[in-house]
């Protein structure tokens, strides 16, 4: 039987075979300190997930995204900002260049979407199943929807009937991350005698969705507008047959459907 050999050297570890011959050992080349590799997707990090999702909220207009709207949007530095989107840029999950801010990918996208399902789907099961308060599951389902398995998340939508909507109006991804179009427009758009239907309410403070919960801005709810005193930036309202008055700032983020927004 021939010896076993081995042979060693910086930079070229050698291994031997049962008959004795020498066969290189293969490595993996290093990236630089920093460096990403184009085109390497690691399994998402929680931050990852949370930019990939702000940056879907914010781009339902179309075009690309500030690096300070972002910022403001997660509560960090710009700095941080721009160090992510070159990790996510890097990996093909969003286009991205200084000064002209970020948009998602393709890929990007369907990540996001994939985020979106499971943020939504979660704060049904803990309004509808769990009870928990229209106005305050959203911070919840924020720590939730980074814990879970598909599994699990796939049995939730079973539970809670497949819903077609969150309990703040969000249209629900399927789970192919398709979401059907709709035209919506923000409630202080409306003129003076229309009528309209909200469909959806686009705010995460607690405090002015409980408000909102409270004089029935709610989706579903019909809203029309008896007047517009626009010099002021002042509305009122009829909201299922009860008058309010509130300003402009206080409608930010609750959107009806246009369809709806004829002159009664």
């Amino acid at each position: 039987m021939c010896p076993r050999h081995a042979v060693h050297g910086r930079g070229g570890a050698t291994r031997t075979t049962g008959g004795g011959r020498v066969a290189p050992r293969r490595r993996r080349p290093r990236a630089a300190a920093g460096e990403v590799r184009v085109g390497v997707v690691p399994a998402l990090t929680r931050s990852r997930q949370d930019y990939l999702k702000a940056l879907y909220a914010l781009s339902t207009a179309g075009g690309t995204i500030t690096t300070s709207r972002l910022a403001r949007r997660l509560g960090v530095s710009a700095p941080s900002v721009t160090h992510m989107l070159g990790l996510l840029a890097g990996e093909r999950l969003v286009i991205h260049s200084l000064g002209a801010g970020a948009r998602l990918s393709a890929e990007g996208r369907r990540r996001a979407l994939e985020i979106v399902r499971r943020h939504r789907i979660l704060e049904t099961f803990l309004v509808r199943v769990l009870g928990l308060d229209w106005s305050e599951v959203h911070d919840d389902a924020e720590v939730l929807e980074h814990h879970i398995s598909d599994r699990v998340l796939e049995a939730i939508d079973r539970l809670v009937g497949h819903p077609a909507e969150d309990p703040h109006g969000h249209l629900i991804p399927d789970r192919h991350g398709r979401v059907r179009p709709r035209a919506l427009r923000p409630l202080a758009a409306l003129p003076r005698g229309a009528s309209a239907t909200v469909r959806e309410i686009r705010d995460a403070d607690q405090h002015r969705m409980a408000r909102w919960k409270e004089i029935g801005l709610v989706p579903g709810a019909v809203v029309r507008v008896r007047e517009v005193r626009a010099a002021d930036g002042v509305f009122e309202l009829e909201i299922a047959g009860r008058p309010l008055v509130i300003g402009r700032e206080g409608l930010e983020g609750v959107l009806v459907d246009a369809r709806r927004g004829a002159r009664a």
